[in-house]
């Protein structure tokens, strides 16, 4: 069961997402349908960790096994999405895909459950700033690249 719950007027998740750096370029997942992109990862489970999530979410979407290299930032982040207010708090860690050959791609990936409406796309980071990816806070602790970071980030 996904940690996220209604609570009063706010629904609370609680994320985490991968980054994988290639050849200066991070992968994101973009929805065909929304003008914006985030780092692929998903929502935790009851009694797992941040670490096991993001193994989980990038083989059950990309069918591809990740080993953990280090943790990168905790964002909370307050945003509201179709008139929903969320309270979330995100767990980003650095990963590597275990497959040497796989730590080669840089090509578009495609979402391996049936969600023909998500692509995982290579962005170089020298060009982040073109892109708008959620929360906004994120361009800037990648660009730095000096981890681990905490943020409050409010959408407003």
């Amino acid at each position: 069961m996904d940690l996220t719950l209604d609570v009063e007027n706010y629904k609370l998740n609680i994320r985490a997402a991968g980054v994988i750096i290639h050849n200066n370029k991070v992968l994101t997942h973009k929805n065909i349908n929304k003008d914006h992109r985030a780092l692929p990862g998903g929502r935790v489970e009851i009694g797992e960790s941040s670490e096991q999530t993001v193994k989980r979410e990038l083989e059950e979407e990309l069918g591809k096994k990740v080993e953990t290299e280090g943790y990168v930032a905790t964002i909370e982040n307050f945003f509201e999405l179709e008139g929903k207010k969320y309270h979330e708090i995100f767990f980003i860690h650095r990963v590597e895909f275990v497959d040497k050959q796989d730590q080669e791609i840089t090509y578009t990936l495609h979402n391996i459950e049936g969600k023909e409406y998500l692509n995982y796309e290579w962005i170089d980071l020298d060009e982040i700033d073109k892109y708008n990816i959620v929360p906004a806070c994120l361009k800037e602790i990648l660009k730095q690249k000096q981890f681990p970071v905490h943020r409050i980030y409010e959408d407003n």
